[in-house]
C-alpha cells in the first residue's frame, strides 16, 4: 500500500484502535503537528515524523472529560492537576455544587467565605483554603477567567458560575443565609449572572443536598447560602441560564419529592418554551434503600420524554461509592445531627469534640440515633429490614472497616469483628476469635476504655471517644453491584461523572473512575467500549457547551493511550493510597492505575508516558481555558 506523504510533523502513533465520537473502531494511524490532529489515516509516512510511537495492540481515544470536580483551590497551587492527568482526565469542570472563586476571596473583615463554604463541604483543610484566599488578586468574575488564563494548566478547564458566591456578592454573607433576595437584589444577580455566562462561563451551579454546612462560627449550624434560596430565586435565575444557551448543574432536594419534581421539570421545553440543558448528582445505588437507583433512572427518562421535552442529564459514578471517615469527619456524617454536632466543632479541636462525646445527654442521644431501627418494633425496624432506610449513611457494622488506628492490630477488621471480639474479652470467650490472645497492649486499652460497652451503640461511642479522627475507616454506601452500576452508566439519559474530584482530601478516591467506567463497558465488547468513550469526551463537551472531546483532523490534541488488557486486569480497590501532597501540607487517598495509560497528550503536549509526568506539567501550559461555545456567538 502506498503511503500517505505529511508534511514535517511532531509525533506520529501508529496501529492504534481509534475510538473516536461514538464511531466503529478503526486501526488507524494519527499524526500531530504543533497543537492539533493534521492527519488519520492508515500507513501514513512515518519519515516525516519527529517522533514515532508504536501503539500497536492499544487504544488511541479523546481525553476524557470530568465533569464533577472542585479543583478550584488546587488549581492555585498545583495547576497541572497530576491526581486526574495520569488517569487520562484532559479536561475538568470546577464550580460545581454553587461554590467557586468567580468573586475572589469576598473577605469582609468577619467572615471568610471561602475557608466557611469549603471547609466542611468539600473536607479540604483551613490552613489550604486560607493561603488560597490569601494570595488572591481578583474580585469579579471576567478577572478570574483572565487569571485562569494565565495558568500553567494541565488538564483544560470548564467553569461553572456559583451560586452561593453570587448570593454573597449581591447580598452580603451574613444575608445570604439568613433571607430572601428582594427584588431589586434578584434583578442584579440575574445581570451578574447573565455577564458571566457571557464572558464564558459554561453554566450556573446551585446546590440543595442537606449534607453542606458552613464550618465557621457563628454559622457552623446553617447550610451554605445557596440552600436559602426559595423556588422563585432559583426559577428566575434558570431562565438565565436558559435564555443564554448555558447549562444548570444541581443537586436534588434529597428529602423532598415534590421539591424535587418541581425543580427538575424546569428542564421542560414544553413548559417553558426552550429545554434548559441540565445535569444533576447523582444516580447511585444506595445500599440502605433500592428505590434510588431506579427512580433516577425513570426521572430522566420522563424529563427527557416527547411529553416534557427536557434536556436532563444524572449524573452517575462508575464505581462503588467507597467512602472513608477520619473519625466522625465525613461527607456523609452531615446529614445525621448527632454526628454532625461533631463536626460543628472547629475540624481541628479534638478536645471540643472531646467534651461532646462525653457529654452524657449527647451519649443518650448518639445511642438512640445509632440503634435506631435496630432493635424492638417500629416503623424505623421496618424500613432497615425492607432495606428503605432514611439515611445514606451507612451504620451497618459488618460492612464498616478500620483503615488506620492506633491499636494497629485492630487494623484490617470490621467493627462486627471487633465489637464481638470485645464482648469476647469481657465474657472470657476470646479463644473463640482470632487472633485469640490479646497482646499486652491490645488488653491494656480494652480493660481501661471497652470494658462498659453493651451494645454496638456504646461501642461506637467509646472508638470516637478513645481515638477521634486517628482512626479510619471505610464502606460502601452505593453502588455495590456492579451489574447495576453498569447499567446507570449505560443509560442514554445519564451521563459519567461525579468524581468529586479535588475535594474531600481523605474521604474518597474516585480520580480514576472514568477508566473504571471504560473497564465496565468494555464487558460488552468494542461498540460498547465506542459508546462509553463518547459518553465521557464528546457528550460532556456538549452538555457542558464547549469545544472538545473528538479527535478528527483539525482537532486540538487532546488524547490518550489506554492498554486494554491492562485495564481489563485493573482492580481499583487494591490501587488505593494515602499520600502526603506537599501543596497541601497534608494527606490525600489517591488511586494508582499505572501502566494503565501509556500516554496522556494535551494541546499536543506530553503530560504523562510510561508511568511518568512530563517535567512540564503545571510549569508551562498545556491546556486551556474552555469558554462556552455559546458566549462567543
Amino acid at each position: 500500500m502506498q503511503q500517505t506523504q505529511l508534511p514535517q510533523i511532531d509525533t506520529l502513533i501508529k496501529n492504534a484502535k481509534v475510538f473516536n465520537n461514538g464511531q466503529p473502531a478503526v486501526i488507524e494511524d494519527v499524526a500531530i503537528a504543533g497543537k492539533r490532529i493534521v492527519a488519520r489515516g492508515q500507513n501514513l509516512d512515518a519519515s516525516a515524523a519527529g517522533r514515532v510511537i508504536d501503539a500497536d495492540g492499544l487504544w488511541l481515544m479523546p481525553g476524557l472529560f470530568d465533569i464533577h470536580t472542585h479543583y478550584d483551590l488546587e488549581l492555585e497551587i498545583a495547576p497541572g492537576l497530576p491526581e486526574s492527568t495520569r488517569h487520562g482526565t484532559t479536561s475538568v469542570v470546577i464550580a460545581n455544587c454553587s461554590l467557586g472563586l468567580a468573586f475572589g476571596a469576598q473577605r469582609d473583615g468577619t467572615n471568610d467565605p471561602i475557608v466557611s463554604c469549603y471547609a466542611r463541604v468539600e473536607n479540604i483543610p483551613k490552613h489550604v483554603l486560607r493561603n488560597c484566599a490569601d494570595n488572591i488578586d481578583w474580585d469579579n468574575p471576567r478577572d478570574y477567567l483572565n487569571h485562569l488564563d494565565k495558568l500553567n494548566l494541565g488538564p483544560n478547564v470548564a467553569v461553572l458560575f456559583p451560586h452561593s458566591m453570587l448570593r454573597i456578592d449581591v447580598m452580603g454573607f451574613d444575608e445570604s443565609i439568613s433571607r430572601d433576595p428582594t427584588d431589586a437584589e434578584l434583578q442584579k444577580m440575574k445581570g451578574i449572572l447573565r455577564d458571566a455566562l457571557r464572558e464564558g462561563y459554561v453554566g450556573f451551579s446551585t446546590d440543595a443536598l442537606p449534607f453542606h454546612y458552613l464550618a465557621a462560627q457563628p454559622h457552623c449550624d446553617k447550610t451554605i447560602p445557596t440552600q436559602f434560596a426559595k423556588y422563585p430565586e432559583i426559577k428566575q435565575l434558570a431562565q438565565v441560564v436558559r435564555e443564554e444557551g448555558a447549562v444548570w448543574q444541581a443537586t436534588p432536594p434529597k428529602d423532598s419529592v415534590i421539591g424535587t419534581l418541581k425543580t427538575f421539570l424546569l428542564t421542560s421545553g414544553r413548559l417553558y418554551g426552550k429545554p434548559l440543558r441540565t445535569t444533576v448528582v447523582a444516580a447511585l445505588d444506595i445500599a440502605n434503600n433500592w428505590r434510588i437507583s431506579g427512580l433516577a433512572k425513570r426521572l430522566a427518562s420522563i424529563l427527557n420524554s416527547s411529553l416534557i421535552r427536557g434536556d436532563f442529564h444524572m449524573q452517575a459514578l462508575g464505581a462503588p461509592f467507597k467512602v472513608w471517615s477520619d473519625g466522625a469527619v465525613t461527607p456523609l456524617a452531615e446529614e445525621i445531627p448527632e454526628l454532625r454536632r461533631l463536626n460543628e466543632t472547629d475540624l481541628e479541636s479534638r478536645d471540643e469534640r472531646r467534651a461532646i462525646l462525653n457529654d452524657p445527654d449527647y451519649a443518650k442521644a448518639f445511642k438512640a440515633m445509632w440503634m435506631k431501627g435496630k432493635q424492638g418494633w417500629s416503623l424505623a425496624r421496618l424500613k432497615r429490614k425492607i432495606n428503605l432506610e432514611d439515611y445514606a449513611f451507612n451504620r451497618t457494622l459488618a460492612d464498616m472497616t478500620i483503615d488506620r488506628c492506633p491499636q494497629t492490630s485492630w487494623q484490617g477488621m470490621t467493627f462486627q469483628e471487633l465489637f464481638d471480639r470485645i464482648l469476647a474479652f469481657k465474657t472470657g470467650q476470646l479463644n473463640d476469635f482470632l487472633p485469640a490472645v490479646p497482646s499486652d497492649e491490645e488488653r491494656n486499652l480494652i480493660e481501661s476504655e471497652f470494658l462498659w460497652i453493651a451494645d454496638e451503640g456504646d461501642f461506637m461511642l467509646q472508638m470516637l471517644r478513645s481515638f477521634d479522627n486517628d482512626l479510619s475507616w471505610s464502606t460502601v454506601t452505593a453502588n455495590r453491584d456492579m451489574k447495576t452500576v453498569r447499567e446507570l452508566l449505560m443509560h442514554p439519559n445519564l451521563l459519567p461523572g461525579f468524581n468529586d474530584s479535588g475535594a474531600h482530601l481523605t474521604n474518597m478516591a474516585f480520580y480514576d473512575v472514568n477508566l473504571r467506567s471504560l473497564q465496565l463497558a468494555a464487558q460488552g465488547g468494542d461498540s460498547d467500549v465506542s459508546y462509553m468513550v463518547k459518553r465521557l469526551t464528546k457528550d460532556a463537551a456538549d452538555v457542558f457547551g464547549v469545544e472538545g472531546g473528538s479527535i478528527d483532523e483539525g482537532d486540538i490534541a487532546d488524547l490518550i493511550l489506554v492498554d486494554p488488557k491492562t485495564l481489563a486486569e485493573y482492580d481499583a480497590d487494591k490501587h488505593v493510597q494515602r499520600v502526603y501532597r506537599d501543596e497541601f501540607s497534608h494527606e490525600q487517598l489517591v488511586n494508582r492505575s499505572d501502566d494503565v495509560v501509556k500516554l496522556v497528550m494535551i494541546g499536543g503536549q506530553t503530560a504523562w508516558e510510561n508511568n511518568a509526568f512530563s517535567g512540564d506539567l503545571g510549569k508551562t501550559p498545556m491546556g486551556r481555558l474552555l469558554r462556552s461555545t455559546a458566549s462567543a456567538k
